[in-house]
């Protein structure tokens, strides 16, 4: 008999949660109001032509950015059913394949894919060493990986938090327990979500153990266009939110 497989966390499937997630901007406006998306555009290689997966595709937001830039084929994953059914339908006049699985369980031939792709994912995934070296198998030779994922600092504290004065008064943003990798049990619009703390030493080293060449690193700022359009996002200049890899096979 098969040893039955662990239940991924799927946060995503609540009622509850994933109506307070379609509230945020990135869920109501697409990447143009998602505030690394003006770095992170910039990171990606040309799709034009080019076989594409991405990993938690979501709302499916970056799987039509790449067929509308010429991808030829593009397949989004996400465990989350409610996430796929509302990628089908934002992308449905668009040849887009979608599976609902486990990013741990893709399934691919070798050198199938051109690009593979990740936003905001890989912080829920308790071996990421597993699944990059699945995707080093499914890239081409000379295939490009992009990929972000929530950045250490942010990530360090099971709160994850600013801390305030008596006022609400936004003091600093602390980290602590950063060397102690592992679960971080959090809270994430109302409601309890594990993450998967990381130094940033062990995510770069992971990419590079995983056979590939790293291109560049970013820890982006939102753009002063975003700023002015949601002004709590000024903040984000204050500490890095997210780390942003691009590298390839």
């Amino acid at each position: 008999m098969k040893k039955k497989k662990e239940m991924k966390q799927n946060i995503y499937d609540d009622e509850d949660f994933f109506e307070n997630y379609g509230k945020m901007p990135r869920s109501v406006d697409g990447l143009n109001s998602a505030g690394e998306w003006h770095v992170l555009k910039n990171m990606l290689p040309d799709f034009k032509g080019k076989s594409v997966l991405d990993l938690g595709c979501g709302y499916g937001w970056h799987c039509i950015y790449a067929k509308e830039q010429g991808a030829e084929n593009v397949i989004g994953i996400d465990l989350s059913k409610k996430m796929i059914d509302k990628a089908k339908e934002n992308s449905k006049q668009l040849a887009i394949d979608y599976y609902q699985m486990p990013v741990e369980d893709i399934d691919f031939k070798e050198e199938q894919f051109d690009i593979v792709f990740s936003s905001l994912t890989f912080h829920y995934i308790e071996n990421l060493n597993a699944v990059f070296r699945k995707i080093y198998q499914y890239l081409k030779k000379g295939g490009s990986f992009v990929f972000s994922m929530e950045h250490p600092v942010f990530t360090s504290r099971a709160e994850q938090d600013w801390f305030t004065d008596e006022n609400g008064t936004r003091l600093h943003w602390p980290v602590d327990d950063y060397q102690e990798e592992g679960i971080r049990q959090t809270n994430f619009l109302g409601h309890n979500v594990i993450k998967y703390h990381r130094t940033v030493a062990n995510i770069i080293n992971t990419v590079i153990e995983s056979g590939f060449s790293i291109q560049q690193i970013s820890e982006p700022k939102p753009s002063e266009e975003i700023i002015e359009k949601y002004a709590e996002m000024k903040d984000e200049l204050r500490r890095p939110i997210f780390i942003m890899i691009s590298a390839l096979k």
